[in-house]
């Protein structure tokens, strides 16, 4: 893989009302040999499927630049855990309070 495809930044935007909402993100982890994902949605600004539209966008273009899978490491009761589960991604482990997820692109 290419090292400018080894991360992945950009800015969420509602796009009706023309602001930033959030950032999407991913970054190889060298010592785990995995790429790492972030989706951040702006307190105000959630439920209202700007994470959901985050997941798909972050999916697709690390599926596009050749990511195998993506993984994220979410606290164990942080509710976005329920919506990367919602979009495909997989429990598959737990270490202390984090809830390791992947999907496979």
């Amino acid at each position: 893989m290419a090292p400018e495809f080894q991360r992945y930044y950009r800015y969420l935007l509602d796009t009706d009302a023309h602001r930033f909402v959030g950032e999407i993100a991913y970054r190889l982890d060298g010592e785990r040999n995995v790429h790492l994902c972030s989706v951040i949605v702006l307190a105000g600004c959630r439920h209202r499927g700007f994470g959901s539209a985050g997941i798909r966008l972050l999916c697709g273009a690390a599926k596009a630049n050749g990511v195998p899978a993506l993984y994220d490491d979410i606290a164990a009761d942080n509710p976005s855990c329920f919506l990367f589960l919602k979009h495909g991604f997989e429990p598959i482990g737990q270490s202390g309070d984090a809830i390791t997820v992947k999907k496979e692109l």
